[in-house]
């Protein structure tokens, strides 16, 4: 019986933490596809604007929460927006995805 509890357990995290990737999808597609690639593949819209999936290559992606929280800044033009607290989860945990 443990092991069928274990199991449980397993699979409900798995499927909580595709949710969640796909909930920071969803706000990556929302947000900031404009610009950016947001899949495993392609080029950016804009050429300035890095694909995701490079990002962690630059910096721990962990490390965007506070920038996200806050309203991200950068050099060139960007839309300024803030996330919730689970938003950031959820966007971060999507960019964790994309990580190879």
């Amino acid at each position: 019986m443990a092991i069928v509890a274990a199991f449980f357990l397993l699979l409900t995290g798995a499927r909580a933490q595709i949710a969640q990737v796909d909930r920071g999808r969803a706000l990556a597609e929302a947000n900031c596809a404009r610009c950016h690639a947001i899949g495993a593949v392609g080029e950016s819209p804009l050429s300035k604007a890095p694909p995701f999936r490079t990002l962690h290559r630059r910096y721990p992606v962990e490390t965007l929460a506070e920038g996200l929280a806050e309203g991200i800044r950068v050099a060139h033009p960007m839309p300024e927006f803030r996330l919730e607290p689970k938003q950031i989860d959820d966007l971060i945990a999507y960019l964790k995805s994309l990580e190879r």
